[in-house]
């Protein structure tokens, strides 16, 4: 079977009718916060034009289909899924780490109210679940119980995340592990359950969710550099955001692991209740002279150069293994 491309850009415009169908089916008052927080509505409710997120794991659910030479369009209850539970763990995300806005407007919680954000979160997936326990097809159940799965890794990811904000030391080990699972599994899921959706034998599916393994931590390694050094008017975040919220994320924990004066002067700043603007950037400064940003670019592009990898055992189809790679290369090569 020729494959047939699908562009980043092109994706929303698939899913997004399957998507709105899924979330339609929700209470009123849920729906609302829902719609907001998908980027359909403004905060009065009505209809509004614009960026709607990166439509990254639904592309990564269409090509697992083409990669088992099945048509994108199959697994459509598998991208849905995959970006109700992403939307899900984004709203639940926003109210633990007190995030005030998100792709440049207000966060859904801070226009709602948290329990109402909480209760759409928890709405989005069941709806995951329920859409795809519908998909017709022998793999139904195999992609539903591989989306559990993964919910509950990015589950235990976020607690242990939450847990090193209490802890004098984190290995850059345990921090790898915390974003195995609250950002890769995911990933994972998203660049398998196509296939999986269309009964494909196991071992295409083990060798794209060993892509999305290390697809998910070069992404999350982009996003914490973005986090410290991107540019507030594409990231859609304060300058310097996780300094300012004091998140130990992938850079600021290989600084202070590295050791030196510039870890303990970290440690120092990280742990005063008020840092100035002054503070922060010295914050960031002393994180890049202790080797903390360099660890991570290069780490980025290993992670992707692995990914790579795990394609070419995957076998298949040379055009869909090309747009991996450009999605590979698009996660590394974004500005927000």
């Amino acid at each position: 079977m020729t494959a047939v491309p699908i562009s980043l850009t092109g994706v929303r415009e698939l899913v997004d009718g399957a998507l709105r169908a899924a979330v339609g089916r929700l209470d009123p008052c849920t729906y609302r916060v829902a719609a907001y927080h998908l980027g359909w509505t403004d905060e009065e409710g009505h209809p509004r034009t614009g960026p709607a997120g990166k439509a990254l794991r639904p592309a990564l659910a269409l090509l697992s289909a083409r990669a088992a030479c099945a048509p994108p369009e199959s697994a459509l209850p598998g991208a849905v899924a995959v970006e109700l539970t992403h939307a899900f763990s984004l709203l639940h995300d926003d109210i633990m780490d007190r995030d005030r806005t998100r792709r440049h407007r207000p966060s859904a919680w801070t226009i709602f109210g948290e329990p109402a954000a909480i209760l759409a979160g928890d709405a989005l997936l069941a709806l995951a679940v329920e859409v795809l326990l519908e998909a017709p097809g022998q793999g139904s159940a195999r992609a539903t119980r591989a989306l559990a799965v993964a919910t509950r890794r990015l589950i235990a990811g976020q607690a242990l995340d939450m847990e090193f904000e209490t802890r004098g030391h984190i290995s850059l080990d345990e921090c790898v592990a915390m974003v195995s699972g609250k950002t890769a599994a995911l990933l994972e899921c998203s660049c398998s359950i196509g296939a999986v959706l269309d009964g494909a034998p196991d071992a295409l599916p083990a060798a794209l969710e060993a892509f999305g393994a290390d697809l998910g931590i070069a992404f999350q390694l982009v996003d914490d550099l973005l986090g410290i050094w991107g540019d507030p008017a594409t990231t859609g975040k304060p300058a310097l955001s996780d300094v300012r919220s004091r998140k130990m994320s992938l850079p600021v924990v290989a600084a202070l692991n590295n050791g030196g004066p510039e870890a303990d002067r970290i440690t120092d700043l990280y742990g005063r209740d008020d840092l100035s603007e002054d503070d922060l950037r010295e914050v960031a400064a002393l994180i890049e002279a202790a080797g903390g940003r360099a660890w991570a670019e290069l780490e980025a592009e290993s992670r992707i150069q692995r990914a790579a990898e795990h394609l070419v055992t995957a076998r298949i189809p040379e055009p869909v293994r090309a747009e991996f790679l450009r999605v590979a290369d698009f996660v590394t090569g974004r500005d927000h």
